[in-house]
């Protein structure tokens, strides 16, 4: 299931079918010893013990702290099988949500399922002791780890360099968050380090310039204050040390990327999403929502005499202007009030939406209806909120040419899909 469990069930009894039991690290058609943790009026957890019949899909995991690190759930699972994991959990989300049968072939997209993220977050902990790792498993505790196999090597080497200052006392205990971010080249990192809100200038720019000194390859290193207010609300940058951005290479364009803007994590499949989202695709005037630092407008603006990219984060949206070629208007604005307040009078040929993981919602479906586009393009992190959103795109009018898995995220029970839906 969506999540990474294994799904089991209890025996039936007088009430009838017996309840759901989720079960992470098993695998379908397994056979097991397990152990109830909690038992709820609809569903149970359970703990998997003994494997008495393992799948054929089973392998050995390649890091040392899967099952205990929370940041992966497949690595139990060959990564062939987890594409078909994947893609199933996909088309069973749109046919129990959306009520949609996918009648067209699911194209998947994948490529190496190690070192692929050029963007790493990791926890810092000074007391009891030093300690650098993600949260356990289901847990907010720190599961300290000295290698990430899913991170890019240059990345895993500046792991290693942050658990040498730590051991030797040499990091402020001030950060609470390290944010790696490598360019395409895998040769140059930017830093984030995301701190106590109450951190001072001075304390601020002497931790810049620790991390500096340990971190060799980094271009720079900004430390932002922690939000203390909504939780969509940007961080507050208190100090940056040498370059505040990196220029990400694609073979469509060069991205400048700044200290807390969004990109995409998978270095080996940027170039082929924007691929999927934007060749075969010409006319007029597309818009693209959700814009972020301009990934697709930037490939969309070849094609298109005018492109409209629509971003409402101020980082993404600096980097957007700035990236942005001389067809490419940059708007910032929430989608939801662009949809509302300017677009009467437009008539898009093609609609690209790549947005968060709770989807466009109600207000943007209806929008996106009502504008009338003769295609659209959704990219989506969340097949939850895919499905529910498709549904309402249809019931407009639209129907689905096609459909892409783009595996962005292996080992891991994230998935990454394009759907390109015409008029």
């Amino acid at each position: 299931m969506y999540g990474g469990d294994g799904l089991a069930r209890l025996p039936a009894d007088e009430h009838g079918r017996g309840k759901a039991v989720f079960l992470p690290f098993v695998l379908e058609d397994e056979r097991i010893e397990a152990s109830l943790l909690e038992e709820k009026r609809g569903f149970a957890r359970a703990r998997a013990g003994e494997i008495l019949q393992a799948s054929s899909h089973r392998v050995e995991p390649q890091c040392p702290y899967f099952q205990s690190c929370g940041g992966c759930q497949y690595q139990h699972a060959s990564y062939e099988h987890q594409l078909e994991i994947k893609a199933a959990i996909l088309k069973e989300n749109l046919r129990r949500i959306g009520k949609i049968e996918l009648d067209t072939e699911l194209v998947i997209h994948s490529a190496a399922p190690w070192n692929y993220r050029n963007r790493t977050r990791l926890k810092l902990r000074s007391e009891p002791e030093f300690a650098l790792g993600y949260y356990q498993f289901n847990s907010h505790d720190l599961s300290p780890v000295e290698q990430c196999p899913i991170s890019s090597p240059l990345i895993n080497r500046a792991i290693s360099g942050l658990w040498r200052a730590g051991r030797e006392g040499n990091l402020s205990r001030e950060i609470e968050e390290v944010e790696l971010f490598a360019k395409a080249e895998d040769d140059q990192l930017l830093v984030e380090i995301y701190c106590d809100p109450a951190i001072t200038a001075e304390v601020a720019k002497q931790t810049a310039e620790t991390v500096k000194s340990v971190l060799t390859q980094a271009a720079g290193v900004v430390v932002f204050k922690h939000s203390t207010g909504t939780w969509a609300a940007e961080p507050k940058q208190s100090v940056s040390l040498s370059a505040a951005q990196l220029t990400y290479n694609t073979r469509c364009h060069p991205f400048r990327v700044s200290a807390g803007a969004f990109f995409q994590v998978n270095r080996y499949l940027i170039d082929e999403l924007v691929g999927v989202v934007a060749e075969g695709c010409s006319g007029d005037l597309a818009i693209d929502l959700y814009a972020g630092v301009g990934l697709f407008s930037a490939a969309l603006s070849r094609s298109f005499a005018q492109v409209i990219a629509v971003e409402s984060s101020p980082t993404s949206y600096a980097d957007l202007l700035y990236n942005s070629p001389p067809n490419v208007s940059a708007v910032r604005a929430a989608t939801d009030q662009f949809l509302t307040n300017r677009t009467r009078k437009l008539r898009p040929d093609l609609v690209v939406v790549d947005p968060p993981r709770h989807g466009l919602g109600e207000v943007v479906v209806r929008s996106l209806g009502a504008l009338g586009a003769r295609q659209v393009t959704y990219i989506s992190c969340d097949p939850a909120t895919l499905s529910r959103d498709l549904a309402g795109l249809l019931k407009a009018g639209y129907r689905i040419q096609r459909a892409h898995m783009v595996d962005l995220f292996p080992q891991t029970y994230h998935l990454e899909s394009v759907f390109q839906l015409v008029m």
